[in-house]
């Protein structure tokens, strides 16, 4: 199969062909329909985050069900689905603490055993256990979730990471009640789908905060009751209390990943406030000021949304089917695996939401 090879921090991607094993007793054989761009895949190119290489990156995927494991009941061949990283044992401490997305011993196969795919005889470790940047994604079966037949295969895929962690990260982390208030800094796929949770979610006002008025009017669109270009005003936590009587919401999220956006997040909150870091990234310690920690605030991470996989997924297909959650609006750009470096470059220059790659 052809995949995207990622031999290290800012080289380049070649499409190379590797070779994909035939699945063991508890892995689905996918056949790539699409796969989303995340930010997370830039920062692996950029160095940001680490790899080993060679490597497949890409985790938001869907595709067919092309072959099954022996111990495989689950799903069968030509079944439809939603390919996730968050995979889970079922056993562990974590998973029976409500927690899959916190597994303690995720099903992979481990690195002295015959690796899931090879380029010239050498083992490719695919991001996640996904590695949707392929034409197949070998993968344990617990990392597939069944799609309903009418719900495309192309936006589908983007639900495997950036709306399950900006959705869930306002229903399973931050619990937002309705008639509350919320900002939203970072407008991206994970940011877009934390403006619809809070929409979902029944938010009286909702504040989308980002630098370019193309990102600001997508989150209009989407749900924002209130907008703030931060290229625009001199301090967007005093234009956020400006817009909540100078009190601050009661929630905030952050999904850039940057020090000064988590800092102003926690900023904007109002005493009993709380402020959920989802933005990866981030790489120096977070000051925050005493005076508004002993207000009864608080600042937590968020991790893929708290997401239970087979759970949480089915019914936010099922907010998308009613027509509350909006994914086809979420994609501005559609391509093939070789304009995976046009992606990078859009997102480098905060262009659009999300891309999604076809391989169909």
């Amino acid at each position: 199969m052809r995949a995207a090879i990622y031999h290290g921090a800012n080289q380049p991607m070649p499409i190379e062909e590797v070779e994909v094993d035939d699945p063991w007793p508890r892995e689905v054989l996918v056949r790539t329909a699409a796969s989303g761009v995340c930010h997370s895949d830039l920062m692996f190119v950029e160095g940001i985050g680490q790899w080993p290489t060679p490597g497949i990156l890409g985790h938001e995927g869907s595709g067919v069900v092309e072959a099954v494991g022996s111990d495989v009941s689950y799903v069968q061949p030509g079944d439809r689905v939603i390919v996730t990283g968050v995979v889970f044992c079922g056993q562990c401490e974590e998973c029976l603490s409500d927690n899959p997305h916190r597994c303690l011993d995720r099903p992979r196969r481990r690195r002295h055993e015959r690796p899931r795919i090879t380029l010239n005889g050498e083992g490719v470790l695919a991001l996640t256990n996904v590695g949707s940047f392929a034409e197949y994604m070998l993968v344990p079966d617990a990392g597939v979730v069944k799609l309903p037949d009418d719900v495309p295969l192309d936006t589908a895929c983007l639900v495997s990471c950036g709306v399950i962690t900006g959705l869930g990260a306002v229903f399973r982390s931050a619990e937002l009640t309705p008639g509350t208030t919320a900002a939203v800094f970072g407008l991206g796929g994970v940011g877009l789908s934390v403006v619809q949770g809070a929409r979902i979610a029944g938010a009286s006002r909702i504040i989308a905060v980002d630098l370019t008025d193309e990102k600001l009017e997508r989150a209009r669109l989407l749900g924002a009751t209130d907008t703030v270009n931060a290229s625009e005003v001199d301090d967007p936590v005093e234009a956020i209390r400006d817009l909540t009587e100078g009190r601050g919401v009661h929630y905030s999220f952050e999904a850039i990943g940057m020090k000064a956006t988590a800092e102003q997040a926690f900023a904007c909150t109002r005493a009993g406030g709380t402020a959920s870091i989802i933005g990866a990234g981030i790489t120096a310690p977070l000051e925050l000021p005493p005076n508004l920690l002993i207000q009864d605030r608080r600042i937590q991470g968020v991790f893929m949304g708290r997401t239970r996989a087979r759970v949480d997924i089915p019914r936010y297909l099922e907010l998308y089917r009613q027509g509350q959650l909006k994914l086809d609006e979420l994609v501005t750009r559609r391509g093939r695996l070789e304009d995976l470096d046009q992606a990078f470059e859009d997102q480098r220059a905060h262009v659009g939401a999300r891309t999604i790659l076809l391989f169909d």
